[in-house]
Formats: C-alpha cells, sequence, structure tokens
C-alpha cells in the first residue's frame, strides 16, 4: 500500500495583527501573480478559460497562500515540489535565479499540458519562500490536437515529457529547452507565449516577498508563515472533529476509458478518529487501459478538495490543512497507476474522487453535504485550417462544465464551475473571430437537472458548424453512463450527450473519442449533465414548482 500522511508541526506564537498584514500580503502577492498570466498569456484556454494557477510557499517547501484559481492544482502543487525535492533536485541544489520546470506526471506532475515552474526566493542569502506557477498549454505533441488522445496506451502516446530540470540556472534561461518545447507543440506561438508568462509570473511572487521583507525580518516572515500552516491545521482538525467517529463508504463511478474499460469504480473508505481521517481509496478499480488513470499526488488532491468543502472556507487551503488527512491508495489502481499508464484525462476521475468522498460524508454531514455536482472537465479539441493563414491550422481547445448538485439550503446553480476545478467559459464571439467554427446554439439544458426539495442546477447545450474545409476532432468527457446522483431521496441529474448532426443525419459519439473527421457545415452539439437534486421531491413548494416552470426548468 501506499500512504501519505504529514506530520504535525509545532504551534508557533506571534502578533495577530501583523500575522494578519502577513497572511494578506502573501495572499496577495499570489493573486497578482494570477493578474500577471491572464494578462500576459496568448492562448485562449489560459486567458479565457482561466486554466492555470499560482502560489507561494514556505522555504521548506510547503504551501501557504494561493490565488482563487483551480483546486485540482493548488491542491497538489504541495504534492509535487515534495517529488522534485525527495527524488530528483533537493532543495540545497536550489539557487537565486533559478527556475525549475517539469510536466511528467511520473516525477509529481499531473498530466503533460500541465507544466508546473518553482522559484527559490531568497533573502540576505536565506530562502525564505517558493514562488509557483502551474499552467494548462494548448498543446505539448501526442496522438490528437490539445494532447487528450483518447487512444493512447501509454503516457509515451500523449505527448512531450519534461523531468524535472532547472529551465533557469541563476538568471539564464536555458533556451534549447524552450525551443524542445515549442518544436513539439501544434501551436508553437501560443505555447511559447504562455510559458514566457507563467516565468514571468514568479519574478512577480518574487516582488511581494521583497516587499515583505523590506518591513519584517526574515524570522518574522518565517514565523508567520510557521503560524498560518498551524492555524489551517488547527481548522481542519476542529472540522474533523465535529463528525462523528466511525467508517463511512460510498462509492461512484468512471463511465469508461475510451477503449475497453467499463464501469470503472471509485470506491472512497473515509474512517473518522477524532481531529484526524483517513481516506481509502484502495478497494477501486484496477488502472485502465485508456487514459483516465490518477497518480497517487492527483488522488491525493482530490481527497484535499472534498474535505476542504466540508469545511465551507473556514481553513485556509494549504499545507497546514492537508496534515491531518492520510490517503490510501493501492498501486497499480485507477487512483495509484503506476508508470507508463496513460492519463490525459485523468480529471475524469480526478472528478469522480471528489464526489465519492462526499457521497460517504452525506452519512454523518446530512446537513452539509450537496448532492452530486456534474463531476467532469468537458474538454474538446479540434484541429483546422487557420480562417487568415493558407496552410496553417489552429487548436481549437474549450473545457465545459454542467450543473452544481442541489443543497440541503437552495437549488444547485446552472451551467457554472464547481468542485476540481475553477474554470471560465471561452466567449463564443471571441472563438468565432479566432477559429472556423460558427455557434448555432449556447444555453441551458431544459429539465437536466435532478428533482428534489431542491432542485439540481441544469448543464449547458453548446453546438457549433465547422466552417472549413476539414476538421479533426477530440473529446474526453463523463457522466454519460453514470448520472450525477441525488441525496436525501433526491433524483438524478441528466446525463451528457455528444452529438455529430451531418447532412446524412445525426451520430451519437461515445464520450472519448479522437480523429472524429468532420467537414464544412457538420455541427458539433455538447450537452452537458445537470446536478442532483437534495431531499424528497413531494417536499419542494408549489410555488418553485410554478417557478421552474416559468424560467424553463422542466
Amino acid at each position: 500500500m501506499t500512504s501519505s500522511k504529514h506530520s504535525d508541526s509545532a504551534s508557533v506564537a506571534i502578533d495577530p495583527v501583523r500575522l494578519e498584514v502577513i497572511r494578506n500580503a502573501l495572499v496577495a502577492g499570489a493573486e497578482e501573480m494570477n493578474i500577471s498570466i491572464w494578462r500576459t498569456a496568448r492562448s485562449t484556454v489560459v486567458r479565457e478559460t482561466l486554466d492555470y494557477s499560482t502560489a507561494l510557499f514556505d522555504g521548506k517547501g510547503n504551501a501557504v497562500a494561493q490565488s482563487t484559481r483551480i483546486p485540482i492544482h493548488l491542491n497538489s502543487m504541495s504534492v509535487c515540489l515534495e517529488d522534485i525535492v525527495s527524488n530528483h533536485l533537493p532543495l540545497d541544489q536550489w539557487h537565486d535565479g533559478d527556475v525549475i520546470l517539469t510536466n511528467d506526471p511520473y516525477c509529481g506532475g499531473q498530466h503533460l499540458p500541465d507544466f508546473v515552474v518553482f522559484q527559490p526566493l531568497f533573502v540576505k542569502g536565506e530562502r525564505i519562500a517558493i514562488a509557483a506557477a502551474i499552467v494548462h498549454h494548448i498543446d505539448v505533441s501526442g496522438g490528437a490536437a490539445g494532447s487528450y488522445f483518447a487512444g493512447a496506451k501509454e503516457v509515451y502516446h500523449e505527448g512531450l515529457r519534461i523531468p524535472p530540470l532547472k529551465l533557469v540556472n541563476a538568471g539564464v534561461t536555458n533556451q534549447a529547452v524552450v525551443a524542445i518545447v515549442r518544436q513539439n507543440s501544434r501551436e508553437p506561438e501560443k505555447i511559447g507565449g504562455d510559458l514566457q508568462a507563467q516565468i514571468a509570473s514568479l519574478a512577480v511572487g518574487a516582488r511581494a516577498i521583497e516587499r515583505l521583507a523590506e518591513r519584517y525580518e526574515n524570522s518574522v516572515i518565517v514565523t508567520a508563515m510557521d503560524a498560518i500552516l498551524a492555524q489551517s491545521e488547527a481548522t481542519m482538525r476542529e472540522t474533523l472533529s465535529a463528525i462523528p467517529d466511525g467508517t463511512y463508504r460510498f462509492e461512484d463511478f468512471v463511465d469508461d476509458d475510451g477503449q475497453q474499460a467499463i464501469d470503472l469504480a471509485v470506491i472512497a473508505s473515509v474512517e473518522i478518529h477524532g481531529d484526524s481521517c483517513t481516506v481509502d481509496l484502495s478497494e477501486s478499480a484496477d488502472q485502465a487501459p485508456g487514459p483516465v488513470n490518477c497518480t497517487l499526488n492527483m488522488a491525493r488532491s482530490g481527497v484535499y478538495c472534498a474535505l476542504l468543502s466540508v469545511a465551507e472556507g473556514r481553513a485556509m487551503a494549504n499545507s497546514g490543512a492537508y496534515r491531518p488527512i492520510e490517503v490510501i491508495c493501492r498501486p497499480g489502481s485507477i487512483v495509484n497507476c503506476l508508470e507508463p499508464a496513460p492519463v490525459a484525462n485523468r480529471m475524469a476521475t480526478g472528478h469522480r474522487i471528489v464526489t465519492t468522498v462526499l457521497g460517504a460524508l452525506a452519512d454523518p454531514l446530512p446537513e452539509v453535504v450537496p448532492a452530486a455536482y456534474y463531476g467532469v472537465s468537458y474538454v474538446a479539441a479540434l484541429s483546422a485550417p487557420d480562417r487568415f493563414v493558407e496552410g496553417e491550422r489552429r487548436v481549437y481547445f474549450e473545457i465545459e462544465v454542467g450543473g452544481w448538485g442541489a443543497h440541503p439550503l437552495g437549488d444547485g446553480a446552472n451551467g457554472f464551475s464547481a468542485g476540481f476545478h475553477n474554470l471560465a467559459n471561452s466567449p463564443i464571439e471571441m472563438c468565432e473571430s479566432l477559429f472556423p467554427v460558427v455557434f448555432t446554439e449556447y444555453g441551458f439544458v431544459e429539465g437536466s437537472g435532478g428533482d428534489g426539495q431542491y432542485r439540481g442546477g441544469l448543464g449547458l447545450a453548446r453546438e457549433w458548424r465547422l466552417d472549413a474545409e476539414w476538421g479533426s476532432l477530440s473529446g474526453n468527457f463523463e457522466r454519460f453512463r453514470h448520472a450525477p446522483y441525488g441525496i436525501n431521496g433526491g433524483e438524478e441529474g441528466s446525463k451528457g450527450r455528444f452529438l455529430h448532426i451531418t447532412e446524412e443525419g445525426t451520430t451519437e459519439l461515445p464520450s472519448k473519442i479522437s480523429g472524429v473527421e468532420l467537414k464544412r457545415g457538420d455541427r458539433v452539439r455538447l450537452e452537458t449533465s445537470g446536478g442532483g437534486g437534495w431531499g424528497d421531491p413531494a417536499q419542494r413548494t408549489q410555488a418553485d414548482r410554478d417557478a421552474d416552470k416559468t424560467g424553463g426548468y422542466c
């Protein structure tokens, strides 16, 4: 068995006012890094969808403050850094002006499109912080545009692998690495620009630490960081202490791996013991031939996301909050795959870890845990000719969302990012101006939210027409076979659908495809899942029923 457990840290004392000043300065620094990437990135997946994250760590490698970006990124960056330091580049080899880069899921990363960079920050010769940024890059080669190849049978089919290395050494960028990255992308200009934006954000984080160091001695900043971590740990322990001791079990399913495996169980056994807990995912299915597998650090990120949700915002998300949580996974399972298993669509399983852990905790916390949200990153990518430059082609990449699960106090949100990711939509006007697509529909799917005392949120319908001579389409979706569950008598949300519409008729596509050929005039329609309902439908008020009909919700 493989497990992860963090040791407790000794409590530290610091003036409360000063602590809050430093805490907010660190959070502001992470947010400034976030804005820097947003304002300078080149690709739509970064600039519009906002698929990136930034954070500041202490000098020992503990995540302390983060921006309001992607939970899966932020909960796993500390695990990635831990892997790099333990197995590849010890911290004593990190020097002023260095930037460490990796995207390898078997060296602490997530999947190959996600590049992670770290920069140690020194003040008066002492490493007191580390700036970090993770960015989803639009294409890193592999068997399909966007690097989501549903036919991958091993990670080597998925694109360029970069082991942990110094992209910048003492302030000097290794241009050979940059050239390799650009050469292995279908969108070299965009990935080159996004990588520059990512590295530049680290300098913004460095300036935030420098401003703090102008006001406080190093020892004060270090002590404050320790105190922030200790506070998060204490709050998470209070959250866990409020849950009755016991073992709670739940299972949910990944539809399929796009190849030969179906109904892949994700099973969580959550044991609460005092102010700590153990989440055992070892009963989950064996790793799949196709790319829906998670590495251990991905599984840990999903568990942390679920438990931080139960804390309802009281625990600041950082390494301190993870200390009371032990995660156990069986090597060779879908939640702890072994190299070289493919992992591009690891979010299919990652979302399911979140909904499974929350499902287990719905038993002891019926007035806290919501029904299941849509629980998938609906990723689609189109390779097609550039509409402006003859002989060039472009990658149109988008990620869609669905309906939230209803909760004990009200209906679920409609067509809004939830759970394991935190994404914005790609505006259709912008997409039409850049890519050879014309949108024919974008709106809610009526009746897609699960019925209940409180109704699940509605899924989305997004449909476009190809306005080019040819196109090659890939899609990595979920919830086509297993709908989002209801809670406390609530009904399931709707299942998703993916349609290819031509003059000859309509073909319902499977949830995971690559290389589907399109011709001019073909339409592609995605319908995302609605959220599950909460409570007995008989308890929904007549006023709410009337509002549902008037608003087109049913």
